[in-house]
């Protein structure tokens, strides 16, 4: 599978890099696979962290190019090392002797080939816990299709309804057309969520949507197209963590954190579409503090 990567169409880009050769495209990745760091995280959704935290990767370098990532170092200027397959899959293995929920892929795409084969080695070693494909959801159904028989929990953002907005800040084309086909597809693989006696998921979708200020319709357009699309046991999270980082500082629209008004238009919408699963997160709180504001 890897000797795809001779020209590599894995994500919508199709750049066809022969990145064997350590030629970089769009994403930055290369031959290897590169990891910017490997923990136990805690604060994630409660259903994904549990009560003994996911054990996340956090793959380096992104086939998206947000003008806002908060996770720029790690995305856009590719910190972190090259590791080898078997070393991935022994990271694996180690997070789950520390006791964790599930492996928690963040940022996973460009790296498909090489974690389908450490997930390979791993489970012929003893990886039994649930396996978080957490996404930017600018991915290829075909991706998506290969990773059948590996992904037991979804976890893919919905950025923007408008591609407009999606050119602008992420410089990608027909962003919300790619992402909902492969969101569908998803939902299509887990078929239901399934949650066990410790609140934590161990099979379904959970789709997340980070609000913009000044972009409320493009939010109330992504809270629309998810009711009217996904099964109603999909769990959905409503981020507004926001900050203006990277380079959203320069740029007008961006360049402050939600006010209160948009904020609680937002609210007051998902509470409209009446939602069965899903978190909000409060304003003013960090990405470790979700507070669910429906009823499960």
């Amino acid at each position: 599978m890897i000797e795809k990567l001779e020209k590599c169409k894995l994500c919508p880009r199709e750049c066809g890099i022969n990145r064997l050769e350590n030629k970089i495209g769009m994403c930055g990745g290369g031959a290897n696979v590169k990891i910017a760091l490997a923990s136990i995280h805690k604060f994630e959704e409660p259903c994904i962290s549990g009560t003994r935290g996911s054990g996340t990767v956090f793959f380096s370098n992104c086939n998206l190019k947000c003008k806002f990532c908060q996770n720029y170092e790690i995305s856009q200027q590719g910190r972190g090392k090259e590791i080898t397959i078997e070393e991935l899959s022994n990271t694996f293995l180690e997070l789950q002797e520390k006791g964790v929920h599930n492996i928690n892929l963040v940022s996973p795409t460009i790296y498909v080939y090489q974690i389908i084969e450490a997930l390979e080695i791993a489970k012929q070693k003893g990886l039994h816990i649930p396996i978080v494909y957490n996404t930017n959801g600018y991915e290829k159904e075909e991706t998506i299709e290969l990773l059948n028989d590996y992904i037991d929990v979804y976890l893919p953002d919905l950025k923007y309804a408008s591609n407009d907005i999606a050119k602008k800040y992420s410089g990608v084309n027909h962003y919300f057309e790619i992402a909902t086909k492969c969101i569908l597809k998803m939902q299509e693989q887990v078929k239901e969520v399934k949650i066990n006696e410790e609140g934590t998921m161990e099979k379904g979708l959970m789709v997340r949507h980070l609000i913009l200020p000044n972009y409320l319709y493009n939010s109330k357009y992504v809270l629309k197209w998810m009711k009217e699309n996904l099964k109603d046991d999909t769990y959905v999270s409503i981020m507004a963590q926001y900050f203006p980082t990277y380079l959203a500082n320069k740029i007008e629209k961006l360049n402050r954190k939600l006010t209160i008004k948009e904020y609680k238009e937002i609210e007051k919408y998902v509470c409209f579409l009446n939602f069965k699963n899903g978190y909000f997160q409060e304003l003013g709180m960090q990405e470790e503090e979700y507070v669910p504001k429906w009823e499960f």
